[in-house]
């Protein structure tokens, strides 16, 4: 089992930064991808990031490539997603997860039922 634990979330202006931390423990053997989704009030939850561990790929989605950065400190076990440049529209609860499925496989990176752990959430809002 995986236990995911996020933080770093918080309020902020239009414009500023954040970085999430999502510290995992537990049998980590069978991760072999990490992903920030997060979830707006009324929308669905959305893929933002994945990192595959092994080799460190990542794939980042549109709406946040050129702002948002995934990465990973495997010394510490711990995924960050590092926000600039933040907008209104970027406010909504962030999630990690973990997945057993490597790149190339499990399908579309951004289903959130490719994911079998999940952290409780970070909440972050941005006001304009």
């Amino acid at each position: 089992r995986v236990q995911l634990v996020e933080s770093g979330g918080g309020s902020v202006q239009a414009g500023g930064s954040q970085r999430l931390s999502c510290a995992a423990s537990g049998d980590l053997r069978s991760v072999n991808s990490m992903a920030w989704f997060r979830q707006a009030p009324g929308k669905e939850r959305e893929g933002v990031a994945v990192i595959f561990t092994a080799g460190g790929t990542v794939f980042i989605n549109d709406y946040v490539r050129g702002r948002f950065t995934i990465s990973q400190d495997n010394a510490k076990n711990t995924l960050y997603l590092t926000m600039n440049s933040l907008k209104p529209e970027d406010t909504a609860m962030y999630y990690c997860a973990t997945s057993p499925w490597g790149r190339g496989f499990g399908g579309d990176w951004r289903r959130d039922n490719r994911y079998n752990y999940w952290g409780q959430g970070t909440q972050v809002t941005v006001s304009s």
